[in-house]
């Protein structure tokens, strides 16, 4: 049983508290409440500036339903050009890291796009590894807990072949222009950047080789005024970088190549004789 809103009463409140797809999100808090008393509620919250999908408990994104908890970072759908690049390079069986994963919604949406994938994702904040291992072990996925690569197995050491990371990048003293529901609701770890926005960048491009395979591939999604410091981060580092913008989803992505020689065959390091090759991680959509 689902409630109902005859009257449009819930869309004229978000209408009035200025919720831009007032009709869209309206018709999901209907869906998502079983009473009337539970939909006047779930409005209440999101007149407050909570975020539609803590509310309703997931988010969808590249065709996915992500779970969303409290307290986490709440996947953007520009993302989605963050997803579509590293899909471009990423082959079946490949080992991918979704670093500073928050729900894991990076890592899964891979998985689901590529064959057998070999995923891996860690966060610092505990609300947020717990809300990803929901998203990831079912489809096979390791989550693990800590600051960056200190996260990481050892065993990953010179083995991942993408490393795809959506790390913070608004510069400290534009947080307070952010909108309430991110900055009121979302950890600051995930969205404050540091002084210029990258660098939690050129700390992420300061270890890359060291865990890149090679050929592997660091993509680092960045904001467009800032893509040339990540760039530059990742090349004072050995990588090989470039970058490039979709105007479509308003998101620019870094990538970085780690270029010195060809793969190490499986039996010369120890994670690929551990692991099954093709082993499927593929979510149900």
């Amino acid at each position: 049983m689902t409630a109902t809103d005859p009257d449009g009463a819930t869309v004229a409140r978000l209408r009035a508290a200025g919720c831009v797809f007032a009709e869209d999100e309206a018709r999901l808090l209907v869906e998502a409440a079983r009473t009337p008393e539970e939909l006047h509620e779930l409005a209440r919250r999101r007149v407050l500036g909570e975020p539609l999908e803590v509310i309703l408990g997931w988010a969808e994104f590249c065709g996915l339903r992500i779970v969303v908890e409290p307290g986490v970072f709440v996947p953007r759908q520009r993302t989605t050009y963050l997803v579509e690049q590293a899909v471009a390079v990423a082959r079946p069986g490949a080992v991918v890291v979704d670093l500073c994963c928050g729900t894991g919604a990076i890592g899964a949406a891979v998985a689901a796009r590529v064959p057998g994938v070999r995923l891996h994702a860690c966060d610092v904040e505990p609300a947020s590894v717990r809300c990803a291992r929901r998203n990831l072990e079912p489809i096979g996925g390791h989550v693990h807990e800590g600051d960056l690569y200190a996260a990481l197995p050892a065993a990953l050491r010179g083995a991942v072949d993408v490393l795809v990371v959506n790390a913070p990048y608004v510069p400290t003293d534009e947080i307070a222009m952010m909108p309430p529901e991110a900055r009121e609701h979302e950890p600051l770890v995930a969205l404050d950047g540091g002084v210029d926005g990258v660098e939690v960048h050129r700390r992420v491009a300061e270890g890359a080789a060291r865990w890149l395979a090679p050929g592997g591939r660091l993509l680092i999604e960045t904001g467009e005024g800032q893509a040339a410091w990540t760039a530059a981060a990742m090349s004072a580092h050995g990588l090989v970088a470039t970058t490039s913008t979709s105007d479509e989803w308003y998101c620019t992505v870094a990538v970085g190549r780690r270029m010195d020689g060809l793969r190490p065959p499986a039996e010369d390091h120890p994670f690929r004789q551990r692991t099954r090759p093709g082993s499927p991680t593929q979510p149900s959509t």
